[in-house]
């Protein structure tokens, strides 16, 4: 198979009929266009692997690839993606998910912080504005990803020896990575999102061989709401804080 550019943003996916072509779109939108989209399917039972096979058929100008993962886990599916652009030549990996929409530059924004010797970038979560949230609910969201951030920095499990600097809060679905770091710190951990928040363990992995990483704000992707709706804020809090919040159905679609 051909190298890649010298940026491939992996795609994880899994049952994304509704939503995954608008990421596409977005992605088609970029102004920086020089990259490898790798969208690795962790076991669709819907159209998403033919949507996203038709998209690329109508976007030739685009290097669309489609992988299958059968291990199941966001973990194990995005370190697919990442590892096919370590493996094929791909100088920087980006992140993000089948259900969010990247802003026009959010790829012009990461070639410009690895330029700047960035070796690990978290991007700025905000909630998609059409999915029927408030306005209150959507300033509601962000202050509670900023909360999130601080108690991040000081909680036991992201302290201790050997961390070369603070903790930086890695959303899973806005994050960059050299390809050098990603294979250094062992990459995502391959595992279920019930069982290991696998942006987290990255994190941490990265902290301990540099401290050239950051939060970049100018690098926006809009990420769904749907696990606050179905769960409430509270809840999802407790989710994401060591899977305080347990639900029965983790998928939400």
């Amino acid at each position: 198979m051909e190298p890649t550019s010298a940026l491939c943003i992996a795609v994880p996916m899994l049952n994304e009929e509704k939503l995954v072509r608008e990421t596409l779109e977005s992605l088609a939108a970029q102004v920086y266009a020089d990259f490898t989209v790798v969208v690795v399917d962790n076991g669709s039972t819907d159209r998403s692997c033919g949507i996203v096979a038709e998209f690329a058929a109508a976007h030739p100008r685009m290097d669309i690839r489609l992988l299958h993962e059968t291990e199941k886990g966001t973990g194990a599916a995005a370190d697919t993606g990442m590892r096919f652009g370590v493996d094929h030549g791909a100088r920087w990996l980006a992140r993000t998910d089948s259900d969010c929409l990247a802003a026009p530059d959010w790829t012009e924004r990461i070639v410009a912080a690895f330029t700047e010797g960035l070796e690990l970038i978290a991007g700025q979560l905000v909630p998609r504005d059409d999915e029927g949230i408030t306005a209150g609910e959507r300033r509601m969201m962000l202050l509670a990803v900023e909360v999130a951030s601080f108690f991040g920095r000081i909680r036991p499990g992201n302290k201790g020896e050997g961390y070369l600097g603070p903790y930086q809060m890695l959303p899973g679905c806005n994050m960059a990575i050299t390809a050098e770091m990603y294979h250094r710190s062992g990459g995502f951990p391959r595992t279920r999102i019930e069982d290991l928040h696998e942006d987290r363990a990255l994190s941490n992995q990265v902290r301990k061989l540099t401290r050239n990483y950051a939060l970049r704000r100018d690098v926006v992707v809009y990420g769904s709401s749907r696990r606050v709706k179905a769960w409430g804020l509270k809840n999802t809090l407790a989710w994401y804080a060591d899977h305080r919040y347990r639900p029965e159905h983790v998928d939400i679609r």
